[in-house]
C-alpha cells in the first residue's frame, strides 16, 4: 500500500494538483494540518524549532522564557518540537519546559543522532530521551547525513522493534542533496528535513518532488535563513497578496510560502518570543497561496 501511495503523489504532483496533499483543517479551531504519508498521521504545518534559541544553559531566567514559548506554542495547536544534540543545552532545556506544562500530550518529539560513531549512536539517544523525559522519540534523525548508514539501520531496527515512531534523514545550508537524493530513493524513511525558504530553493527541483513520489514527508529548516530574511525584510511595506492570504507580516508570509508546497509537512520557526511563535503559528492557518500566488511571492521577494 505504501509502494502504491507513493507512485499515486508522485503522479499528482507531476500533473500539477496538489489535492492528495492540501492541507487539512485540525479539529476544532486548530491550524491546517498535513498527512504523513508512511504512517497515516498527520502535523500542523508549523512547528518549532530550537537551534541557537533555546540553548541557554542553567540561566533560570531565560529557560522559564523557553517554556513559555513552548507553552504558546501548545496553546496555538503546535506538536512538532526539533531539536538535536548539535544545539548545546537545548535538549534539556525542552525537557526543563515540558515537564514545567505538565508534559503536553500533543507532543510530537523529534530530535537527532549526531555522532561519527555508530556505537555511540544508541547512548545519545538514551541521554536524550533522558533529557526530554520521553518514554521514545516520535523522530529520530540522522543529523547532517553523519555516519547515516550506521546510524539508520539502528534507526530502523529501533522502529521495528516499536522503540521509535518515525525515521528521518536531515541537510542543512543547501548541503549534500545528491546524498540525500540517492538515500531517499533506496530507503524507507518516514522523513527528510531540509533547508527550504523564499531565497533558498534548491529542493524544488528533485527533492520534494522525490519526497511526494516516494510518500517521504518533510520539515523545512531555515525558514527565515536564521532570521536574515526578516531582518532584512523589516520596515518594508507588505505587498497586495500578503492580504489575499491573511498575513499581517513578513514572517508569516514567508511561511506560508514555504508551507503552501504541497510536499512540504512543516516548517520549524526558531524563536525566543511569545509573540513571535503566535504570529508563527497564525501562519498556519487562513487561505494558503495557490501556485500561481506562489510566483508571484517568489518573484517579488527575489526583486
Amino acid at each position: 500500500m505504501r509502494l502504491s501511495r507513493r507512485r499515486l503523489l508522485g503522479s499528482l504532483l507531476a500533473a500539477g494538483t496538489a489535492a492528495a496533499l492540501a492541507p487539512a483543517r485540525a479539529q476544532g479551531a486548530g491550524p491546517l494540518t498535513r498527512p504523513i504519508a508512511s504512517t497515516g498521521g498527520a502535523l500542523p504545518l508549523v512547528g518549532l524549532g530550537s537551534w541557537i534559541t533555546f540553548n541557554v544553559g542553567d540561566d533560570p531566567v531565560a529557560r522559564d522564557a523557553c517554556a513559555e514559548v513552548m507553552g504558546a506554542f501548545f496553546a496555538a495547536g503546535g506538536r512538532l518540537i526539533d531539536s538535536s544534540p548539535m544545539y548545546g543545552s537545548s535538549q534539556e532545556v525542552i525537557g526543563y519546559g515540558l515537564a514545567k506544562l505538565g508534559r503536553p500530550p500533543a507532543l510530537f518529539s523529534a530530535t537527532k543522532v549526531w555522532t561519527s560513531s555508530a556505537s555511540e549512536g544508541p547512548e545519545q539517544v538514551e541521554d536524550a530521551q533522558r533529557l526530554w523525559g520521553v518514554p521514545r522519540f516520535d523522530l529520530l534523525q540522522v543529523h547532517n547525513l553523519v555516519a547515516w548508514e550506521a546510524h539508520l539501520e539502528t534507526l530502523m531496527a529501533m522502529k521495528a522493534a516499536g522503540r521509535l515512531g518515525h525515521v528521518g534523514v536531515t541537510t542543512s545550508h543547501g548541503r549534500r542533496h545528491a546524498e540525500l537524493e540517492r538515500i531517499m530513493a533506496a530507503h524507507p524513511v518516514d522523513f527528510v528535513q531540509v533547508t527550504y525558504n523564499a531565497a533558498d530553493r534548491e529542493v524544488e527541483r528533485r527533492i520534494l518532488p522525490l519526497a511526494a513520489e516516494r510518500g517521504i514527508a518533510v520539515i523545512a529548516n531555515r525558514p527565515f535563513r536564521g532570521g536574515d530574511l526578516t531582518q532584512e525584510f523589516a520596515g518594508r511595506p507588505l505587498p497586495g497578496w500578503a492580504a489575499e492570504i491573511g498575513c499581517t507580516g513578513w514572517a508569516q508570509a514567508f511561511l506560508k510560502f514555504i508551507v503552501s508546497h504541497p510536499a512540504v509537512t512543516c516548517a520549524i520557526p526558531a524563536t525566543t518570543r511569545v509573540d513571535h511563535v503566535r504570529e508563527n503559528m497564525a501562519a498556519a492557518s487562513g487561505p494558503m497561496p495557490d501556485a500561481a500566488l506562489r510566483a508571484r511571492m517568489a518573484a517579488d521577494i527575489a526583486a
